[in-house]
């Protein structure tokens, strides 16, 4: 045998030796690897909650935030309930404008109920936790009311664009069948809103933290806790958001400057304020809602985005809804007659022995 062909049957069992060992070191590294991916799904997708910090986490001003916002609270309920059930035993109020506020009522009790029962309980038990299932619940429904009064504020625009602009033809357009659907498209088209951000949220991942820096489970700060790709998320808020505010903004905006125009053709003064007096309530409650966006989305004055979501939040979900009854009330000479009436009822009501 030549001294090659026997360095050749030597390093040969070296070669298949070297080969086998580095296979096997790639199979424990892929091993390794395979359960550290394993232990990094399990920690992406075993979170059961998520904790709510809420509006402060300083101690001493819990008690004052629980007194305001329970408060606040029992005066949205309150007064949103009497205006619907006015609405509902006064039948002189049986029309379609009143529909759309009694609904509004609705709305914004629902808004207002479902964040802030969560916060004050929290604050009482001295706990910040809410379950995954509770969280996106608490999300899918705050999403229903806010979009649903964007939706009902244009619909009530419209209600009083052909009030004034076509006081003639009122009773042939604000048919029943024209007012229930007016009235059942908003929930409709809210819930389809709603759904669409739960559905897309649903996929998304939660791995490196569960703290969120928020008084409820709002979608925007969900968005930034996620560690998956929220792009599709935040392009489909973008635009379903954009046009959410958009329409029935732009449905407003047409309306008023058409009733603006019809009241200044009335010769007379007292013709004028009577028009613009049927329309005030809703144009201020228009104000508020839409200047509240405009304020904190376009000219935040705080340069922490957390500290805007809570104030937008804040806003939309508690104020807006607490103010309506006042500006409704006040403003409104057949909603306070039809108040003085439940109360006079109420109060001389035969007491049962």
């Amino acid at each position: 045998v030549s001294p090659s062909q026997r360095l050749h049957s030597m390093t040969l069992p070296i070669s298949v030796f070297l080969d086998f060992k580095m296979k096997v070191n790639a199979g424990k590294g892929l091993a390794n690897i395979s359960k550290l991916w394993n232990m990094h799904q399990e920690n992406r997708t075993t979170i059961s909650g998520f904790l709510l910090l809420g509006l402060s986490n300083q101690a001493e001003q819990q008690k004052l935030l629980f007194v305001l916002f329970l408060s606040m609270y029992l005066v949205t309920v309150v007064g949103n309930g009497l205006i619907i059930l006015a609405i509902g035993l006064d039948s002189y109020l049986h029309t379609p404008m009143y529909l759309f506020l009694a609904n509004l009522s609705v709305a914004d009790i629902s808004s207002i109920s479902t964040s802030v029962p969560k916060m004050l309980m929290n604050i009482q038990t001295k706990t910040q936790s809410i379950s995954y299932e509770s969280c996106i619940t608490q999300m899918y429904f705050s999403i229903v009311f806010v979009v649903i009064d964007n939706f009902l504020l244009g619909v009530m625009a419209y209600d009083r664009f052909v009030a004034i602009c076509h006081p003639l033809n009122y009773v042939t357009v604000m048919q029943p069948r024209l007012c229930v659907l007016l009235t059942v498209v908003p929930w409709v088209l809210s819930n389809t809103v709603a759904l669409t951000h739960t559905l897309l949220l649903l996929p998304l991942l939660f791995c490196d933290s569960n703290t969120l820096p928020h008084f409820f489970c709002d979608l925007a700060p969900l968005l930034k806790l996620s560690c998956s790709d929220t792009r599709i998320n935040e392009l489909v808020l973008f635009i379903v958001g954009s046009s959410v505010v958009t329409f029935p903004f732009a449905l407003i905006l047409f309306s008023y400057v058409c009733i603006v125009r019809a009241v200044l053709r009335i010769s007379s003064t007292e013709g004028k304020r009577k028009a613009f007096s049927t329309c005030g309530s809703h144009l201020t409650v228009v104000l508020l809602f839409y200047g509240a966006i405009v304020g904190v989305y376009f000219f935040p004055s705080s340069t922490h985005p957390d500290d805007r979501d809570k104030i937008g939040a804040v806003l939309f979900t508690v104020v807006t809804p607490m103010m309506s009854p006042f500006i409704y009330s006040l403003r409104n000479k057949d909603v306070k007659g039809a108040l003085r009436k439940l109360i006079s009822r109420k109060r001389f009501l035969p007491s049962r022995c």
